[in-house]
């Protein structure tokens, strides 16, 4: 694999094409590096991206990284729902960078356009992220850098500044008519596909978050799949996953670490359900999950009564336990944290972060200007 000139940081958004393309076009080698988290990337996505752009691309999973930020609270805060903008394009800049010198690069470049996003694209934060990443002087956006200082790139004259553009603001007129004369017939939709977005998706990560003592890249990948539930008691909590289909059933299967549960009726077709440190759990506890997880198999309800549901570690395990249990909603039981009661908790330690933080920072003050009043 030869030696590129620019890395380009790539999500599959029509701007991350467009800058690469743009760079492309003064002749320059350009590897897009596309990220992989739970709440963003697909791996799966790149052989698709490099058949129909043409583009050089390949991916890196930072799950572990972006929990651990997580973990520890993005330093400048969340947007609308539960989304890190700025912590987050500032980690993956670091990642970026290490990435660019590990194959000789003499920069990078991403697609962000000045104004387009009012928390993480004025012109301050632009240059709050491009300080705190650590890649001054060598990250080039090229759909608005005649708006901002040159870079390293274009003083060497290995990027010519006067054929990159001058893109601002949040119309797309301008990336739609580039893409025109580019050639691109199919543009990706906007928005993003960041899930940290969605208040449905922010529901069941704070939840793991802020219930799990390390939550990982494992667990927030977990909290994606099927329908989720947790139960309380005497201090303790746990989690419950149940399958909506097949795909999601082959998926939780695949999900299993060592102390998980994979429980699932014995005799009669119905939903597979992953038991987080299933192994652990009291037999109430157990039993009751055994029923509710039950309760989402019509052939269970129709036997109309006691079924067999087998408790096992993976698939291949032969010490396997049947449960026998009646098939019950256990609602009062297995819940979910109402999206209402996250996002007063969040709001609540963003303004105890806010409240011990100097003034003038990009922080949860700003996210809080941002966020959706519903």
């Amino acid at each position: 694999m030869s030696t590129p000139d620019i890395i380009a940081l790539f999500s599959g958004g029509l701007d991350s094409i467009l800058a690469a393309k743009v760079l492309e076009r003064q002749g320059l080698s350009v590897r897009c590096l596309h990220f992989i988290t739970p709440f963003f990337g697909s791996a799966k996505a790149v052989p698709y991206w490099h058949n129909v752009y043409g583009l050089d691309i390949v991916s890196r999973d930072v799950s572990e990284a972006f929990a651990a930020m997580l973990r520890q609270r993005p330093e400048h805060g969340f947007g609308k729902v539960m989304n890190p903008c700025v912590d987050c394009k500032i980690l993956l800049l670091r990642e970026a960078r290490k990435y660019m010198e590990s194959v000789g690069a003499a920069g990078l470049a991403t697609g962000e356009v000045l104004g387009q996003r009012p928390m993480s694209q004025r012109r301050d934060t632009l240059h709050l992220i491009m300080r705190d990443a650590g890649v001054a002087g060598i990250l080039l956006r090229p759909l608005s850098a005649t708006h901002l200082p040159p870079t390293q790139m274009e003083e060497s004259g290995l990027v010519d500044r006067t054929r990159l553009l001058s893109f601002s603001g949040r119309g797309r007129r301008d990336q739609l008519d580039l893409a025109a004369e580019l050639g691109i017939t199919e543009i990706p939709t906007p928005g993003g596909g960041c899930r940290l977005t969605e208040k449905e998706n922010a529901r069941r990560y704070w939840t793991v978050l802020t219930l799990l003592p390390e939550a990982s890249g494992e667990d927030f990948a977990l909290a994606n799949l099927g329908r989720q539930f947790w139960h309380h008691e005497d201090g303790r909590h746990y989690w419950l996953c149940i399958g909506r289909n097949s795909a999601d059933n082959d998926k939780l299967a695949a999900a299993v670490r060592p102390g998980d549960l994979l429980l699932r009726l014995r005799d009669l077709a119905g939903p597979m359900a992953l038991a987080r440190c299933g192994a652990e759990w009291p037999r109430p506890v157990l039993e009751s999950a055994a029923a509710h997880v039950a309760s989402y198999a019509p052939k269970a309800l129709a036997h109309g009564g006691a079924v067999a549901v087998r408790a096992r570690q993976g698939m291949e395990d032969e010490s396997a336990v049947d449960l026998d249990v009646l098939p019950q909603r256990l609602g009062e039981a297995w819940g979910e944290t109402p999206w209402d009661d996250v996002k007063a908790v969040i709001r609540a330690e963003a303004r105890e972060r806010f409240a011990a933080m100097p003034h003038g920072r990009v922080t949860d003050r700003d996210a809080a200007e941002n966020q959706d009043p519903s």
